[in-house]
Order: C-alpha cells, then sequence, then structure tokens
C-alpha cells in the first residue's frame, strides 16, 4: 500500500496500522469509523475522495472500504426517502452489513453519522462512480451497491414512489441503464410476480439452451467470490445470496414453463 506523508496524515487526521499512529489491533470497522470521525468538516461527504487519496497504492483495500461507506451513506438516506425510517429497513440494512454483534455498534454509528450529514445522497453515489469505473458503464461493484438499496428499500413490504426515484436517481449516476435498472427491479419483485425472462435479461421466446447459458453465465459472475474479488467485503455477501436466488428462482419458473409446454 502507497504510504502517506506526514503532511498527508495531518490533513485527513487519518491513522493506518503502523502508519500515522494508528493502533494495531482494531477491527476493519473500528479503523473506518475512526476515519470518518477525524476526518474534518462533513465527515462522510469527503470521505470517498480521502479514500481515494490515502488508499492508492491498494485497490483491493480502497475499493472494500469505499464500498462500506458507501453502503452506509446511502442507505441512511434512502431510509428517508420515503418519510419515515422503519424497524424493518433497520434489521434489512442489518442483514445485508452482517457483521458479529460486537462491531454492530460501529455499524450503527457510521449509519447515524450518514443520517446527519448534510450532504445530498447524489454527493455519494457521484463519488463511488467516479472511484469506481474509470468511466466503464455498468461498473459491477456500484450494480452490488444498487442491489443492497434494493434489499433495504423491500423491507417493509413495499419499494414506495420516493424510494424507487432515488434508486433511479442512483442508478442514472452509478450509469446503469433503463434496461437494466427493470432487470434489477424485477428480480426484487416483493409479490414474487416478477418477470423470470426479464431477471435473467434474456428474451421470452429465446431457445431455452441460451437461456441456460445465460443463467449459468449469471451463476458464474454472481458467485460471492466474484464478489469478494472486485471488493466487496464479506460482511455483505448476503447481496450475492439474494441475487442468486432470485436468478435460480427465474430459471426454474422457466424450466418449469418449458416442461409443460
Amino acid at each position: 500500500m502507497k504510504i502517506p506523508s506526514g503532511s498527508a496524515c495531518a490533513k485527513l487526521r487519518l491513522e493506518i496500522p503502523g502508519v500515522c499512529g494508528y493502533k494495531t489491533g482494531m477491527t476493519f470497522w473500528d479503523r473506518i469509523t475512526d476515519f470518518i470521525t477525524r476526518a474534518p468538516g462533513s465527515a462522510l461527504s469527503a470521505m470517498v475522495e480521502a479514500i481515494r487519496t490515502v488508499f492508492e497504492g491498494d485497490p483491493q483495500l480502497r475499493r472494500r472500504v469505499a464500498f462500506s461507506i458507501a453502503i452506509i451513506a446511502l442507505s441512511a438516506k434512502m431510509a428517508k426517502a420515503d418519510g419515515v425510517v422503519t424497524q424493518d429497513e433497520v434489521r434489512a440494512f442489518h442483514e445485508v452489513f452482517s457483521v458479529p454483534r460486537n462491531e454492530q455498534a460501529n455499524v450503527s454509528r457510521l449509519y447515524n453519522l450518514a443520517q446527519q450529514d448534510v450532504a445530498g445522497f447524489e454527493a455519494y453515489a457521484q463519488q463511488m462512480a467516479n472511484l469506481c469505473g474509470y468511466g466503464g458503464p455498468n461498473c459491477m461493484v456500484l450494480e452490488d451497491i444498487l442491489d443492497a438499496l434494493f434489499h433495504i428499500a423491500k423491507a417493509d413490504g413495499v419499494i414506495h414512489e420516493r424510494e424507487t426515484e432515488f434508486l433511479q436517481r442512483v442508478a442514472e449516476i452509478f450509469d446503469i441503464g433503463d434496461d437494466h435498472f427493470e432487470q434489477m427491479l424485477s428480480r426484487h419483485a416483493i409479490t414474487g410476480d416478477g418477470n423470470p425472462y426479464l431477471v435473467l435479461g434474456v428474451e421470452q421466446g429465446a431457445p431455452f439452451d441460451e437461456i441456460k447459458r445465460r443463467y449459468r453465465r449469471l451463476v458464474a459472475e454472481n458467485h460471492p467470490d466474484k464478489l469478494i474479488a472486485r471488493g466487496v467485503p464479506e460482511e455483505f455477501l448476503a447481496i450475492a445470496n439474494t441475487r442468486l436466488a432470485a436468478i435460480n428462482a427465474a430459471y426454474e419458473s422457466i424450466e418449469k414453463a418449458q416442461v409443460r409446454a
């Protein structure tokens, strides 16, 4: 990892294990919490850019930290999108964050900081888009973030209109196209009536062999190891599990329809 200079440490008020006076016994979430609370100004709103600077030489750690902060910030902002933060949404947030019980206080602290931050959600989303993809559309880690937000949005049994607008705006900033967004929306259909062909991204009249190839490709692309490789922390692998469950259910629905035909 590129080691920041003393002036960089002072500017960012950052401590890294063995660098800038950071204690080596701290956990990942301890470090993020300490990082944020020491940042000058509006703590979270400038955080992604600070991550880019400090972790320039360690892209995997940079993505992991940035992903964690992005989910915390955006989910906290979205929880207010329908005007009420429900216990279901808080529970769903903790389902996405599969962290040990002794770390939940740190995660909750970051969540509360994000709710109090005056910066708008669009600023967080744009910073993540800038950090992620070097201008490439549909950067997969951005889809992972949007998937997590969908999971939280549907926690109270309905994706409210204002939440849908929030998700659409985030998708727009992430350069996720309308067709791709509709595919994700169908994957998260609460009533179970999502279009299985849309979930898999295939035409309804496509040959079954083509559908099977597409299904296998999606399963391979969304294996938990693939998510970890692109910077999704292990604590967030509920995203992979829910996505794979939807993909499997869609394929099984199509397969049964083919047998009946």
